[in-house]
Parts: structure tokens; sequence; C-alpha cells
């Protein structure tokens, strides 16, 4: 087991964000967390990356309780691609990807032989080896999310946490962003933990046929877990977000079963 939350409960206020959530993430498994703006999802994943101290319940990554761990071991654990990450220095996008073997060779260690073949290959694996010299300071910002990505897999952590990884990216590149992960879990036993609002993410890595979970927060209401083609049903996204929606199953190219949503309109409250 990588990931482990036991009980945990969070609030900034007296109004509790996070109620007694208890989870697991697994080897070669991805959890996919929802629910509308406000519900809990980036403070959860703040909780597992060690940066709320103060929580009831507890976090542990591969046996180790977040709150007791230095910053380079939990590094070594688990890494991240924030939602937002704005460019401060020039480095070229290849020195941001070698960035993320710091955690394996500490701060003052200098890059190996080794340390940049893992470089180049998350690059040519995200599919942006022919940025690599470009700065990282003149990239869309969907090559960003790209680059982030790459930079932590060549961190080469038993777990990367995602906060809304694709919400910058075109269709295409959504698609590889989802499919590198997808390759990633079902190849090399990587687990993901992934904020998204994109309901179809977790019926898409479903369609794969990877084993992955759903998670339905509402701020201050227990959490409700299930596989996707169980938790996301209509009356659920009626109940969480107010919305009538129909959930469509389609076929890939390779005739296997896929789900889609659609939204039907807003639920039309009573005067």
């Amino acid at each position: 087991m990588i990931l482990q939350i036991q009980n945990l409960s969070f609030s900034f206020s007296e109004a509790p964000l996070l109620r007694d959530l208890s989870l697991t993430v697994e080897k070669g498994e991805i959890v996919c967390l929802l629910g509308p703006n406000g519900s809990g999802k980036t403070t959860l994943l703040d909780c597992v990356l060690g940066f709320h101290r103060t929580l009831s319940g507890k976090v542990s990554l591969c046996g180790k309780d977040v709150l007791s761990c230095t910053r380079q071991t939990l590094a070594r654990q688990a890494a991240y691609v924030p939602q937002i990450h704005t460019p401060t220095f020039p480095y070229t996008v290849r020195e941001v990807v070698l960035m993320g073997r710091t955690a394996q060779a500490g701060l003052l260690g200098a890059p190996g032989k080794e340390d940049r073949a893992l470089c180049d290959a998350a690059l040519r694996r995200v599919g942006i080896e022919a940025l690599a010299e470009r700065p990282y300071t003149s990239l869309s910002g969907g090559e960003l999310k790209l680059v982030l990505l790459a930079r932590a897999l060549a961190q080469q952590t038993p777990l990367i946490v995602l906060d809304e990884p694709t919400s910058s990216l075109d269709f295409k590149n959504e698609l590889l962003f989802l499919d590198t992960l997808a390759n990633l879990v079902k190849n090399d036993g990587i687990g993901v933990l992934m904020a998204t609002h994109a309901l179809d993410h977790p019926f898409y890595f479903e369609s794969k046929g990877l084993p992955v979970r759903a998670v339905m927060l509402k701020k201050g209401e227990p959490a409700r877990i299930g596989a996707p083609s169980d938790l996301l049903t209509a009356q659920t996204l009626l109940d969480v977000y107010g919305v009538r929606a129909s959930i469509l199953e389609t076929t890939d190219a390779q005739g296997r079963p896929v789900k889609t949503i659609a939204v039907l309109g807003r639920e039309e409250k009573a005067e």
C-alpha cells in the first residue's frame, strides 16, 4: 500500500471541510478526487503532501506518517504536479525536468549520467523532447503541464499527486496526458491520486481496464467512494452538483465500452 488515509478530518474554521475520511491508494491504481469548487479536493492533496500540519486522523506514505517525515523523505515517496505554476526563471525545459532528480540526490548532489538519462527518457515519454532546450518561461500553459509531468516521472516516486492536471491542455494533449498516466499505472505500477473537475476522467481510465476508484467530495459531508460506474450516476450528480445528467455508453476503437456524461441542465428549484 502506497498511501493510507485514516479517519482524516480537516477544517479552516469551525465547519469541517473534510470529515472522517478513510482512503487508500495501492500500487498500480488511480484514485480520482471529484466534487464542486470548495469541496476539499486540493485540501486533501495538501494533507497528503504534508502541507497542512494540523489535522485529525493520520496520513501515511509507504508506511510513514507524513507529519513525521522530512521534505526530502516525502519527495522520495510522492511527486506533485500542481494546478497552477508560474515560471520565474528561464531555465531550459531539460533543466526543469532534471530538478526532479534532486529528490533522490539531495539539493547539493550534482546530477550524474544516470540522472540525465532518466530526464531525457521522461521527456520522450511525455512527447516533449523537442522542447528540451526551450526556455521554461516561453511555454504555453499546456506545455508547462507536460513539463511538470515529465519532472514528476524523473522523480521516480511510487505515488504521483496531481491537482487539475489537464485544465490548460487542448483536447489532443489532454488525451496524451491521460494515456501517459494510464501507461505509468499499467506498466510501472505507479499509484496516482488526482483531483479533477472532468467527470469523464474516471470513466476514461476505467475503459482502459485499470484499477480506478472515484471519490466524490461535498463540503462537510462524508465522502462517497466507489468504482466510477457505480458511483457516477445521474442521482449522485444531482445530489452533489445540483445538475441533471445522463450517463451514456459508447465503444472505443477496440470495441470496449466507454461511459460519458451528458449534462441536461441545472436542477430547477421550486419557488
